[in-house]
């Protein structure tokens, strides 16, 4: 039997994560050695005894084997935070395709150390009658400084440093001086960088009503089964999700235990941590990619040492380094921002339940409008679900209305707003109430559609959008299917053929040219470009300082704008038509979101979606406000084109400078899965290039893997893992795995 041998990491800063050690594993310990263990090892020449991490293992060793040192033990005590989310690292690693450690720097996103701040304080140590003395002294021989420093400590004992320095003009060197002669000592206080505000009023727990009692009992009475199943909370807009997250919070904190908060975006921090931090006060801290990286380290420290119990954030805050982690919340689960762009190219919702099997911690998610893949969960009962159907404080949903842009574009109306929406817009003007105009630029990536009748044009195989390229080409980035550019529509004949190319910045100025006197604030990208920029807006819009809000989807997503009476969606169609299966999905969503923002007080709320599809199942069942009809409709697509759920999906991406070594290197991808898996049971599509074919010189190609086993991906991308290692071929290609959950 071959030897084992075990990686191992002795310090976990940031900048050290790929500098590991290579040990022997001792027979007898084979069984207990694995990723995340922690273990006792001699280190250096001199053999000193010292602690490490496991973070590999393999039956290959890297220099002589006589060279290489046995594992002393395996620690005893239960595996520490490190260990846990090393194992974790390693899973992520294994499931996603990626190397241990571009997978550890993902879990252990902080480890490289800021600066500590720190608060000095001058205190009184001598005899206070000898103090009076002295003080007596000074004054008789004029030493000012002397005198103010020693009074003021006669009478407070105790003096902030740099408070005493500036305010009794006094140097540092006065102050050493009295510490050299004993007769103070400087104590230092650890002063953490805190992000949160601090104007919020603290608040009371709302009371809940019977439909939000009923899913809290529900959720409990599965925490106390024997396995615990991730749990989901299907809640309309508005029916206060957010008091059953703080109830589930409120229980799990005074178990000792505590809890991560994860947010789809940054744009929705502000709020969410001012309603937690109102609830639970210094408990709660946030963590998002636009903070200092003094700021992230000190609220990951903080954590880590107890200080605090809640933590908010976006993706990365799932690998807070809490110690007794008892709850991961997902709000908004079905969001996209949940899933890394980069390698490892891991899912935040599926690498939560895993944590949370890892730690004995409880999973909930939520949504209006959950992922397809989560529902599907709860439909075959690997989740639980939790229902709330009524908006929370009686308030109704509001009032929706589709307008077909066809028929404006025949009355002649080539405007960006309807006659609906501009009567609606100019009624809400005049009675000082709030309008939210949404752009749906998401997935827009150049499909191509008929402005008369609304007819896209489609790949025949995939049925997808497809993209033109700058070659007069439509091509279809799954399968690669090509064909000439159209000038008239194959379906009415008409030459209105295009897209719909207006922006945020564009819509904001016919706003203001067709509604004069309006006060309008714009949220984009490009008004968000500053730390504090979404936070302003959003305030600033919610205290009434302006009457339109214009944005894309950041502004549509978990906000409560009590005057808000008025949603116009101002192009529907822009998702829908993205070269993605899961178009109809992501379009449903945003316009639930979307409508959603609309009555959220006490007066009713209004919505109206512009489409050229205004009997897409997805624009219906959105209007309708009704999931389970969008849910059995998608359902019924995904099964006839085999997608996710119905079957597991992975991507191989592939990129590289010279397109023609990445032509070839991409199809020795498909013929090495061909080979090593020739099943009929295994689709493959592509390769084909991607949506954005060529990025910063780099040319892009994709290769789609499908099986009803998720599993058998995994193994295929281990083996394919393997063979690119060894293949010169792929010397200057960069490959990416990209699971679908």
């Amino acid at each position: 039997m071959k030897d084992l041998y075990a990686d191992i990491i002795v310090d976990i800063s940031q900048e050290k994560l790929d500098k590991t050690f290579q040990y022997l594993v001792p027979k007898e310990l084979e069984f207990e050695i694995e990723e995340g263990k922690k273990v006792r090892i001699p280190f250096g020449n001199g053999g000193r005894e010292i602690t490490g991490y496991v973070v590999g293992l393999s039956s290959e060793p890297k220099i002589e084997a006589d060279r290489i040192k046995p594992i002393l033990a395996v620690e005893e005590q239960g595996m520490e935070i490190e260990s846990r989310l090393i194992s974790l690292a390693a899973w992520i690693a294994r499931n996603y395709g990626s190397t241990m450690n571009q997978a550890l720097k993902t879990v252990l996103p902080v480890k490289e150390k800021a600066a500590a701040r720190e608060r000095k304080f001058i205190s009184l140590k001598a005899d206070p009658k000898v103090c009076g003395g002295l003080l007596n002294e000074y004054a008789r021989r004029h030493y000012r400084a002397k005198e103010r420093l020693m009074r003021a400590l006669l009478q407070k004992k105790i003096l902030e440093y740099s408070s005493a320095i500036k305010e009794m003009k006094i140097s540092p060197e006065v102050v050493k001086g009295f510490e050299k002669e004993g007769l103070v000592c400087i104590e230092r206080e650890r002063c953490y960088r805190t992000p949160l505000p601090k104007t919020i009023q603290a608040e009371k727990a709302a009371v809940l009503n019977e439909e939000q009692q009923l899913a809290v009992r529900k959720i409990l009475e599965e925490w106390d089964s024997k396995a615990p199943r991730p749990c989901l909370i299907k809640g309309v807009t508005g029916s206060g999700k957010t008091e059953v997250y703080m109830e589930l919070i409120r229980y799990v904190l005074e178990q000792g235990r505590q809890v991560i908060l994860l947010i789809p975006e940054i744009a929705l921090t502000y709020q969410n941590v001012s309603r937690f931090y109102a609830r639970f006060g210094e408990k709660v801290s946030l963590i998002h990619s636009r903070m200092s990286q003094g700021e992230r380290y000190d609220q990951f420290e903080r954590a880590k040492e107890g200080k605090i119990s809640v933590m908010i954030g976006p993706r990365s805050a799932l690998f807070t380094p809490f110690p007794k982690l008892g709850l991961i919340l997902i709000d908004e689960e079905h969001e996209d921002s949940y899933k890394s762009e980069k390698t490892p190219c891991y899912h935040a919702r599926e690498t939560a339940i895993q944590r949370g099997k890892m730690e004995g911690a409880y999973v909930v998610m939520g949504s209006a409008s959950p992922s397809v893949e989560s529902y599907y969960k709860a439909r075959t009962g690997d989740y639980l679900l939790a229902c709330l159907e009524q908006r929370y404080g009686g308030s109704s949903l509001p009032a929706v209305s589709i307008v077909d842009l066809r028929e404006e574009l025949k009355t002649g109306n080539r405007s960006v707003f309807s006659g609906r929406l501009t009567g609606k817009i100019q009624e809400r003007l005049k009675k000082k109430e709030q309008v939210i105009l949404f752009l749906n630029r998401r997935g827009y990536s150049g499909f191509v559609t008929c402005r008369s009748c609304g007819h896209v044009m489609k790949c025949p195989h995939c049925d997808v959008s497809l993209t033109a390229h700058r070659n007069g080409r439509l091509i279809c980035h799954y399968c690669g299917y090509e064909t000439m550019d159209v000038q008239k529509c194959p379906v009415c004949g008409s030459p209105y053929i295009g897209g719909f190319r207006a922006g945020t910045q564009q819509i904001e100025s016919l706003v203001l040219k067709s509604f004069p006197g309006a006060k309008v604030l714009r949220m984009d990208a490009d008004t968000t470009r500053k730390k504090d920029d979404h936070e302003k807006i959003l305030s600033a819009f919610g205290r009434g300082e302006a009457d339109i809000l214009i944005g894309t989807q950041m502004i549509v997503k978990g906000h409560d704008f009590p005057r808000v009476t008025l949603v116009g969606v101002l192009a529907a169609d822009l998702s829908l038509c993205s070269g993605d299966y899961r178009a109809g999905e992501k379009t449903f969503q945003l316009l639930l979101q979307a409508v959603g923002r609309a009555g959220r007080g006490e007066r009713p709320g209004e919505a109206v979606i512009q489409t050229y599809h205004p009997d897409h199942y997805c624009i219906q069942a959105a209007a309708a406000q009704d999931y389970d009809w969008f849910y059995q409709e998608e359902m019924d697509y995904r099964s006839l084109m085999d997608y996710p759920p119905r079957a597991a999906m992975a991507a191989v991406r592939g990129a590289g400078k010279e397109e023609e070594l990445l032509v070839r290197a991409m199809d020795y991808c498909r013929k090495y899965i061909e080979r090593i898996y020739p099943g009929k049971d295994l689709t493959l599509i592509g390769p084909a290039p991607e949506s954005v074919a060529k990025v910063q010189d780099m040319y892009r190609r994709v290769l789609y893997m499908r099986h009803q086993d998720r599993e058998i991906l995994v193994r295929i991308k281990n083996a394919l893992e393997k063979y690119i290692e060894v293949n010169r071929g792929f010397r200057n290609i960069y490959i990416q795995y990209d699971f679908t959950v």
